[in-house]
């Protein structure tokens, strides 16, 4: 293990220290396709703490989104173990909220209705899935816009509309799919600070996926390395950064070094 400014490097697979709530052994994706197979993911290994926000980076095509929906329970892998909570990944489940690139909200619905959506789906207490959706608004700061339609919204506030919907249904853990990549630069690092907010307020679990170095280092407690396909973790990277982090901490001096560090990692592996 080596140590530096920003954090500790470790091996792959060896796990936080608190109990884990979204833990693969083993696991392996292998796609049929009229050219042959395809393997997504090989002998992946990884192990979430509850609470814990942690961020996965990796080139294109390594298999970072396949393995969100395997943990999301939206595609079965081909081999190996994914748990969540003690229990086999074998569906979607009640206790996963997940955030995709685009929020996709439903054009014809308000802000509020759309968050509610997961609540009626799962046939929940409407009247107590108001009242946290209420919340969930105000707390993603769009309880003026709760009657507004998405096409009323920025593409920020679309997303915050999407992690408030993801949300409602009180989920365990939060699997989030490159969620700011179709925002601008200055919308992004706002997104960034509201994300951390709202991940201190709720104490969620967090698999998050991104191409941005800087975004992954910002946010998480760890950042792990996947290797090009098939696609594995090949490393992990303790965050030693405090918190609340606001867009100082990107000047300081711990934070760029593990960017850089990040960065000649990915170009290795390329």
């Amino acid at each position: 293990m080596s140590q530096s400014a920003s954090g500790a490097e470790t091996a792959a697979g060896d796990g936080p220290s608190a109990p884990a709530i979204l833990a693969a052994d083993g696991l392996s994706l292998v796609y049929p396709t009229r050219r042959g197979a395809i393997t997504a993911l090989e002998d992946l290994a990884l192990s979430i703490g509850r609470g814990e926000f942690y961020s996965l980076i990796g080139p294109s095509g390594c298999g970072k989104s396949s393995l969100l929906k395997v943990a999301a329970g939206l595609l079965p892998q081909t081999a190996g173990t994914i748990v969540l909570g003690g229990t086999p990944v074998t569906g979607p489940r009640r206790e996963v909220g997940v955030v995709f690139q685009r929020p996709t909200l439903f054009p014809w619905k308000t802000v509020m209705d759309n968050v509610l959506l997961p609540a009626e789906t799962l046939g929940l207490d409407m009247a107590a899935a108001k009242a946290r959706a209420a919340e969930l608004v105000n707390l993603v700061g769009l309880e003026k816009f709760a009657g507004n339609y998405p096409s009323e919204l920025s593409g920020g506030m679309q997303q915050r509309v999407g992690i408030a919907r993801a949300l409602v249904h009180d989920p365990e853990v939060l699997l989030m799919d490159e969620p700011f990549a179709a925002l601008d630069a200055l919308t992004r690092e706002h997104m960034m600070i509201e994300l951390q907010d709202i991940w201190m307020t709720t104490g969620k679990s967090v698999l998050f996926i991104t191409h941005s170095i800087p975004e992954a280092v910002f946010l998480s407690d760890r950042v792990a390395v996947m290797s090009a396909r098939p696609g594995r973790i090949i490393r992990e990277h303790d965050v030693a950064l405090g918190r609340p982090r606001d867009l100082a901490t990107m000047g300081d001096a711990g934070f760029n070094d593990l960017c850089g560090e990040l960065r000649g990692e990915l170009q290795i592996d390329l």
